[in-house]
């Protein structure tokens, strides 16, 4: 019989006080005893909702009946056949507005802790076994991916599988992307990405760093050394701004920065001497998962006070609701239906206040989303030595202008096939945020693999 308790198996975490004066995981991860109570609140559907909501399409009723059958090798395996990185997935997911969205259990109660029992058998494999996964025949066909962030790696895996040749460029000294430069420790531990990238290279993908293709090498340079297939992953990485006055004061970070100051180059550990400000009193602007990570990271680097500014209101927050209530808890101060106008300094140019305009929401705009409308005079201040910009971000121009025949759109996202990732110039295919713009780590990883069938296709036809 189904356990028909309407709520998950809460999980157990820190402590607010105390994890927000450490970097260590927030959440400890379920217990077996955990595991077993929440995957028997699967109904074990057979039409099983849940993977039309999942990009890609990991088998989710199977693998929770392994984990009540007791056979965890089982439930990695059926994971492991369509996700390339099962423990990242089952943290930074967000599962409430994919799989856990469509859930039958979520009619009514709450949906089944999917993304908590997938971190459970992830975890359970590293502790328990190896993550090598056993090396298909060669083919003969050699394809290069350029990025090794989560579509890059998924396309990897997957062609890697299907016994091609595969060669993954990173333009930065450590594979991962934004999974090691953007996600702060406390939320996916660094030593867990290493972990699911080094299965990969056990698997027979080969991974070259401070390769910045565009510069290096170009795409089409890849194809004279006798690659067949190139897939771009390069993400999204250039920040934006909101060209107010004072942004070019000093103690005014893009999200990106301050986050690859802390991440990857490991302002997080004490040991390290890393160029950063260690703020007071913040101001982030934005609400999404990056804008909550730059607060509770801020928070972590010894801030007072900080505060996330945002526009319009909660419910209109694209940020996971369980990174909303973790800053919560953890004393960020949330100022919402407020915009920045100004970014006000001392003499010696250095930031001294953010100068806001509260708002109130008026019609719904493009996306759907109610437009926020100034409120005439209600100019105010906030004191802070350090403004972070959370405003999203646009893919890096530099492999597109290197690429003949690559088309690119307003945004300079290079135009891809979403089935497949065909681009405009032949051979050439591409996916994650260089597409969309900046995006979820899964949403690139279903990329990744579309991509991959994408090139799979591509060369089986070119044989014929």
């Amino acid at each position: 019989m189904p356990n028909m308790k309407p709520e998950k198996t809460p999980m157990p975490a820190q402590d607010p006080i105390v994890r927000s004066g450490n970097f260590e995981e927030v959440e400890y991860g379920y217990t077996h005893e955990m595991a077993l109570e929440e995957a028997q609140r699967c109904l074990q559907c057979k039409h099983a909702p849940c993977m039309t909501g999942c990009p890609v399409q990991v088998q989710i009723p199977n693998f929770i009946k392994c984990i009540i059958d007791g056979d965890m090798e089982l439930a990695y395996d059926t994971i492991r056949q369509t996700s390339s990185l099962p423990a990242v997935c089952g943290r930074v997911c967000p599962q409430e507005r994919q799989c856990e969205k469509v859930c039958v259990r979520g009619i009514k109660h709450e949906a089944v802790g999917i993304g908590r029992l997938e971190r459970y058998v992830a975890d359970w494999k590293m502790k328990n076994g190896s993550l090598e996964i056993k090396k298909a025949e060669p083919n003969g066909h050699k394809v290069a991916i350029l990025g090794a962030g989560p579509a890059g790696l998924t396309c990897a895996g997957d062609l890697c599988a299907k016994g091609y040749d595969v060669t993954v460029f990173e333009a930065l000294h450590t594979a991962g992307g934004v999974l090691m430069y953007g996600i702060p420790e406390f939320r996916l531990p660094k030593e867990i990405v290493q972990k699911e990238i080094d299965g990969l290279r056990k698997s027979g993908v080969k991974i070259e760093t401070n390769m910045v293709i565009g510069r290096v090498l170009s795409v089409d340079e890849l194809f004279e050394m006798g690659f067949e297939a190139v897939f771009i992953g390069t993400g999204a990485g250039l920040p934006r701004f909101m060209n107010i006055p004072g942004e070019g004061l000093s103690g005014v970070y893009s999200a990106n920065e301050f986050l690859t100051r802390i991440n990857l180059m490991k302002a997080y550990l004490h040991d390290y001497d890393t160029p950063i400000n260690r703020p007071q009193s913040v101001a982030v602007i934005g609400g999404g998962n990056v804008a909550m990570d730059a607060a509770r990271s801020a928070k972590r680097l010894g801030a007072e006070k900080v505060y996330i500014v945002y526009r319009r209101s909660e419910a209109e927050m694209p940020a996971r609701l369980e990174e909303v209530h973790h800053a919560k808890e953890e004393g960020i101060i949330f100022q919402l239906l407020h915009n920045p106008v100004a970014i006000h300094g001392d003499e010696e140019g250095h930031v001294t206040a953010i100068e806001c305009v509260k708002m109130e929401l008026g019609e719904p705009d493009a996306s759907g989303r109610r437009r926020p409308v100034e409120i005439s005079g209600s100019e105010y201040d906030i004191e802070v030595d350090t403004v972070i910009m959370s405003l999203g971000t646009s893919p890096n121009p530099l492999i597109s202008s290197t690429t003949k025949g690559l088309d690119t759109n307003r945004r300079k996202c290079i135009v891809a096939d979403e089935d497949n990732g065909q681009t405009s110039k032949e051979g050439v295919f591409a996916g994650g945020d260089a597409v969309t713009g900046a995006a979820t780590v899964i949403l690139a990883m279903g990329a990744g693999k579309a991509g991959a069938k994408g090139i799979d296709e591509y060369l089986k036809n070119k044989e014929k």
